[in-house]
């Protein structure tokens, strides 16, 4: 059994994907040939926002964003503790500081309440400039954007959309990548959708920040490529990846809704004896992980690799604690430091048949432990 099957997914998609490739082979233009620009229309309409702008990675978005932003040495981010490590990296690599912010304990995502104490705290203390807030979808699941975006305003801070897990997902019909002021993904094989090697983008309404971003992903350039007004970066997006997301993207929505029926059997199965995702009212998750807590973790993934079930830890360890940051020195993350000690993902992909569904739920009830909330 995959924890993520891309192997079924490209035979499902195989005649489509292989037809995009040697589209690209037969007219050879392999750096932001046209197939970048067609995926860049069809991501923005799809989130629902005027420009869509391709880049290398997600990684390379966030710190796009940055720049874009020009966030630097003195600057505030405040950004969850419960997430990849990329979304505060991209901040210490600007030369600001990350404010890490508590989870709320339902989502999993950044607690607004705790966000905006930080922002008060960083205020009083008078060290750095509140700048911006980067909020992350985690697991598919978008953050509370009504309450966040409303905290942004009332402090005057940029705020960035981290919709790496979160792509598909939505809040009342607005799409993961429409919220904030820049919003980022990321294309890597394993998220919701995935290119074949790295790729990222980054979503915008503003015309002069689409205009900005476009020159900071090759090298700063002006008219061309040797017209170079400002130092960027080389991040571009390869048109082979762009073939394949094109296929893949037309693909996704059946696969979004393959995923959330997934999950919905999941949730009634093993809902009554663990503690499983919450989605509130009006959101729709992408199932980037389907994620439950247990704090008899470490039986139940050794009772699941037993019976050939793969299963995974997102995140073992909150980004406050990890050796890059420990120099910060920051307490009180409770709720966060309690969900890296207990939680743990099962298979989540659109092509999990309804048999290995029942058969991962039925290894689970299997079990002694009893974590039912």
């Amino acid at each position: 059994m995959e924890f993520i099957d891309l192997k079924t997914q490209y035979q499902c998609l195989k005649e489509r994907i292989d037809q995009r490739i040697h589209k690209v082979l037969d007219h050879g233009h392999y750096i932001m040939g046209p197939e970048v620009q067609e995926l860049e229309i069809e991501l923005a309409n799809y989130v629902g926002v005027k420009y869509a702008i391709t880049c290398a990675n997600g990684t390379d978005a966030l710190q796009l964003a940055m720049m874009a932003f020009e966030i630097g040495e003195g600057d505030a981010v405040f950004v969850p503790t419960f997430t990849f490590f990329a979304t505060a990296e991209v901040v210490s690599f600007a030369k600001a500081t990350p404010i890490f912010i508590d989870s709320d304990a339902q989502t999993f995502n950044i607690d607004p309440e705790k966000l905006e104490e930080e922002i008060l705290k960083t205020i009083r203390e008078g060290k750095l400039v509140p700048k911006a807030i980067i909020a992350v979808d985690l697991f598919g699941l978008p953050a509370d954007y009504p309450k966040i975006e409303a905290i942004a305003k009332k402090y005057n801070l940029k705020l960035i959309e981290d919709a790496a897990q979160g792509f598909g997902g939505s809040i009342n019909g607005k799409m993961a990548g429409s919220f904030g002021d820049i919003a980022t993904t990321s294309f890597f094989p394993a998220k919701p959708l995935g290119c074949y090697g790295d790729g990222g983008a980054i979503f915008t309404n503003d015309d002069n920040l689409a205009d900005l971003l476009r020159s900071y992903r090759v090298h700063g350039k002006g008219i061309d490529k040797y017209d170079n007004i400002r130092i960027g970066v080389n991040s571009r997006l390869d048109t082979i990846q762009a073939a394949i997301l094109l296929e893949k993207l037309a693909a996704f929505p059946h696969e979004l809704q393959l995923r959330n029926e997934a999950a919905k059997a999941y949730t009634e199965a093993l809902n009554k004896k663990f503690i499983t995702p919450f989605v509130p009212d009006g959101y729709v998750s992408s199932w980037a992980q389907y994620t439950i807590v247990s704090n008899d973790r470490d039986a139940l993934m050794a009772t699941l690799k037993g019976n050939g079930i793969p299963s995974m830890i997102y995140y073992s360890k909150c980004m406050h604690e990890q050796t890059a940051f420990l120099n910060l020195n920051q307490k009180g993350l409770a709720v966060a430091e309690r969900l890296s000690g207990n939680v743990f993902s099962l298979p989540m992909h659109p092509y999990l048949e309804k048999h290995d569904l029942s058969r991962i739920s039925e290894v689970l009830l299997s079990c002694t432990v009893d974590d039912a909330q």
